[in-house]
């Protein structure tokens, strides 16, 4: 019987592209984050009739036409315009040319959580109020949660593997995940991946709502504040985020400029309950412990965890534990722990995007962003959440979390940039 030994290759983040409650490019989202910005604020642009949730972490000065004809921006539900928007960021940003490569070489692993549900309820409307000849013949492809894959890998034509990731909270970094796999065991030599959401409609504040799931606060400063003992459920947000992986072959071959290294990923089910996650973090955990494995590193080495940090009751109490349960009691009282969500709200489908750019973000400039808001501490959630102000420090390896509805956990391990 004979083995082949699998050649596997490094893997690293040339690009970046964000579309966020704080900033609508990586600058501006990376500065706010650091200096402690908010963008939760009291929710516009939808009808609260009705509504007994009025704050939400709103994309501010997004125009569409920056990135795409008013034709195809009509053509696109809005989370497919965010994606698009963040990912022709994180292309000019890498400089990557698929014109000069194998097009069939190159992937978009995009997800969205919901996908168009903007577009849903829109033409919903429309089929009670005038009769299904009204619906618009775009409507399925507007509303369905692959399209924003399929249009970025139209727009940069990408020919590899394209298709999307649908796992609630975690979709992003499942999507991140899978990429870098992909490129790691010799797939694709590079891939757009990340995710986009745009929830913010009466359909989708209603129907968190009424699951409990959703804050209920009406100040903006209090309404989104992870680990701490007033959290009272998730601030509803809505962006895009976009990075773009390759092997480190074609990277250092084209003289790209280099983020950060992605070491690992974990990825498990809690086989608990459809929203609430499993008491015990078990799911959560080993999902750390998997990416930990796959960086080939020792839990006291991480640095950072990018917590997912909900601010709901139940998901950081048990997010504190899969991490003590993941690292071990001494190393999690000493790793920095911080929820960008305290600024960003919670962007569902596309969190894992803007959280894993955040911890590629903090290995870059040895800095983690706080978790702001913070001022009562919960004895369920007694570790260091890096309260208020960001801390300069090194930071070698990084975690970013994500757990989902459904019982979905997703991990990656990121890796400062060493040559």
């Amino acid at each position: 019987m004979s083995t082949t030994m699998v050649q596997t290759h490094r893997v690293v983040i040339t690009g970046t592209g964000v579309i966020s409650p704080v900033g609508n490019d990586t600058e501006s989202f990376w500065d706010a984050l650091v200096h402690g910005q908010s963008g939760i604020a009291p929710l516009t642009n939808v009808d609260l009739e009705g509504q007994e949730v009025t704050v939400g972490a709103q994309v501010k000065d997004f125009d569409p036409l920056k990135y795409m004809d008013r034709k195809e921006a009509r053509r696109m539900d809005k989370y497919t315009q965010f994606a698009l928007a963040a990912a022709t960021e994180a292309m000019q940003s890498s400089g990557l040319d698929i014109s000069a490569m194998d097009p069939f070489r190159v992937g978009t692993i995009v997800g969205s959580g919901i996908g168009g549900i903007e577009t849903m309820e829109t033409e919903y409307f429309k089929l009670f109020s005038n009769g299904a000849p009204r619906i618009s013949p775009l409507f399925i492809p507007m509303m369905i949660s692959n399209m924003a894959a399929g249009k970025i890998s139209m727009q940069f034509g990408a020919k590899g593997a394209n298709y999307s990731v649908t796992t609630a909270c975690a979709t992003a970094t499942n999507a991140i995940g899978e990429a870098f796999r992909a490129i790691k065991f010799g797939y694709l030599d590079a891939c757009i991946a990340g995710g986009a959401e745009a929830p913010i409609t009466r359909i989708a504040l209603a129907g968190f709502n009424n699951m409990t799931a959703l804050t209920r606060a009406t100040d903006p400063k209090v309404a989104s504040v992870p680990f701490d003992a007033r959290r009272s459920g998730f601030v509803i947000g809505e962006g895009g985020a976009i990075v773009i992986l390759e092997s480190l072959e074609n990277a250092q071959a084209r003289g790209a400029n280099i983020l950060a290294e992605v070491v690992g990923y974990g990825a498990t089910g809690d086989a608990y309950h459809i929203t609430s996650p499993d008491p015990e973090g078990e799911g959560a955990a080993m999902a750390m412990k998997l990416a930990i494995q796959e960086a080939g590193i020792a839990p006291e080495e991480v640095d950072y965890i990018n917590a997912h940090g909900t601010s709901t009751p139940l998901n950081d109490k048990y997010e504190t534990i899969a991490i003590k349960k993941a690292l071990g009691e001494a190393a999690a009282h000493k790793v920095a722990i911080s929820s960008t969500k305290s600024m960003t709200g919670h962007l569902l489908g596309a969190a894992g995007g803007v959280e894993a750019i955040a911890a590629a973000l903090a290995t870059k400039y040895d800095l983690i962003p706080p978790t702001i808001g913070y001022a009562e501490p919960d004895p369920d959630c007694d570790l260091d959440y890096v309260p208020n102000v960001a801390r300069k420090t090194p930071v070698r390896y990084a975690l970013s979390n994500s757990l989902g509805f459904g019982g979905h956990n997703a991990t990656l391990c990121i890796k400062k940039w060493e040559a």
